[in-house]
């Protein structure tokens, strides 16, 4: 080989060799970053239900003395359960366990290292795996806010009455026994109801039942407030309470359409259906109300928009725009009945309505999911026709779903409160009661 050659080899290499065919390499999967964008914003969505959105809510509907013992209550459960979730809520709600329970593989969040960057797939191994294109810390996240949202709904059927370290140990106890059980039940791959074909899309049965049910033996089991039915409970500030249930309202465009767990067409469908539902269960409910008693309240508006918003909770993701107006409507007018004569009629006192509208109202959105689910909205290539088509077969799974949460809701939570009133005691006293819990639990006071 001559000079010129050798000098001339490198030249030809670096033209011709980028035009060969290279060896055939596996395509990794990859993260997508929409996707993961929408996710992360949902999930900031879903905490502001919470704080400050339902502190606000519910610190709105109490009397004064009570106002900053109520949002202490969503404040510091937002904190507790983040951590109870960590250490040991997530793995028992989403590994891959047995029909019942997950395991514990992701004790600690451990595990979680090995793909941080990797596209996550739920219940990987087992015939129900679903894949995702967002990391699992994104998911894990997204399902914490769901965790600590849904407690704090239970704080409102005993409002004004319990001791706060009864409440720091009644829910961390209750979010490990009663809501990763439900949650994993419902949407573990190998959860029991999940494999029977359960449509909960967004947490009819895991978050609202479930709460509401909760709430109601809650409120069955600490008594009435002193004076109920005698003093004068009027809500204290109904302008925080219109802040709050905004905030509400917002934010659950993400606790919906943030189930789609990616940003396309089922997302955009989730949040059309949760905005119809909401506002005609406003209108259906401050309707009823101007028809009953002669003026539509400011109090049955926001109650009425909570109402639609959970009961398309379900069903967000599986029906479509006119299913959901039907569904909002008969939420409205339902959970009115709920609230008031039902109540009334029971004896019950569910101090800011949890059972009346997030338990009756889940059980509506669970059931009319069973009518109402439009097949192709959860179509698949193997399941064309869909996986939830509305009929008899999926209500007679959806009325199990619902059957199953409220047993298994009100006898965990009732033996939960007896062993709790054992160990501190549930209520506070009669003269602290009087005096407010602002002062007594927490040594201030709004002025």
């Amino acid at each position: 080989m001559t000079p010129t050659t050798r000098r001339a080899l490198p030249l030809i290499a670096a033209t011709f060799l980028p035009l060969l065919p290279l060896p055939a390499r596996a395509a990794e999967a990859q993260v997508d970053s929409g996707d993961t964008a929408w996710m992360l914003l949902a999930t900031v969505l879903v905490l502001l239900m919470t704080i400050p959105g339902l502190a606000l809510f519910y610190a709105g509907m109490v009397r004064k003395k009570n106002i900053l013992a109520t949002m202490m209550q969503s404040f510091a459960l937002c904190a507790l359960i983040s951590v109870v979730w960590a250490l040991a809520g997530y793995s028992l709600a989403f590994g891959t366990g047995n029909g019942f329970i997950g395991d514990a593989s992701r004790l600690l969040l451990r595990g979680m290292e090995a793909g941080w960057d990797q596209p996550f797939t739920l219940g990987a191994g087992t015939p129900g795996a679903v894949a995702t294109r967002i990391p699992e810390s994104v998911f894990m996240l997204y399902q914490m806010t769901f965790a600590i949202i849904t407690p704090c709904v239970v704080c409102g059927a005993f409002a004004d009455r319990m001791r706060f370290s009864a409440l720091m140990l009644f829910m961390t106890a209750w979010s490990l026994v009663e809501y990763a059980p439900v949650a994993h039940w419902v949407w573990g791959a190998d959860g029991w109801l999940n494999v029977r074909g359960i449509a909960d899309f967004a947490g009819g049965t895991v978050v609202e039942i479930n709460s509401g049910v909760a709430g109601l033996v809650c409120a069955l089991v600490l008594g009435r407030r002193l004076g109920y039915g005698q003093d004068n409970m009027s809500p204290w500030n109904l302008a925080y309470a219109v802040i709050g249930a905004s905030l509400l309202w917002v934010g659950w465009l993400g606790f919906n359409a943030g189930s789609a767990l990616a940003a396309g067409g089922r997302a955009g469908m989730a949040a059309t259906a949760t905005q119809l539902a909401a506002a005609s269960a406003t209108l259906a409910w401050a309707g009823g109300e101007w028809v009953l008693r002669g003026k539509p309240s400011v109090l049955g508006a926001i109650s009425g928009a909570v109402a639609g918003l959970v009961a398309i909770t379900p069903a967000a993701g599986f029906v479509l725009p006119d299913a959901a107006l039907l569904i909002g409507l008969v939420a409205g007018f339902v959970c009115l009945w709920a609230a008031t004569w039902l109540k009334h009629a029971m004896g019950y006192d569910d101090s800011l309505d949890a059972f009346g509208v997030h338990g009756v109202g889940g059980i509506v959105g669970t059931l009319a999911t069973g009518l109402l689910a439009y097949g192709p909205l959860s179509a698949t290539p193997s399941q064309p026709g869909g996986a939830y088509v509305g009929g008899f077969g999926l209500l007679g799974v959806q009325t199990l779903g619902v059957a199953a949460t409220v047993l298994y809701s009100a006898g965990v939570t009732f033996v939960l409160l007896k062993l709790v009133d054992l160990l501190v005691g549930l209520r506070v006293s009669r003269e602290e009661e009087r005096e407010g819990l602002d002062v007594v639990l927490h040594g201030e006071q709004v002025s």
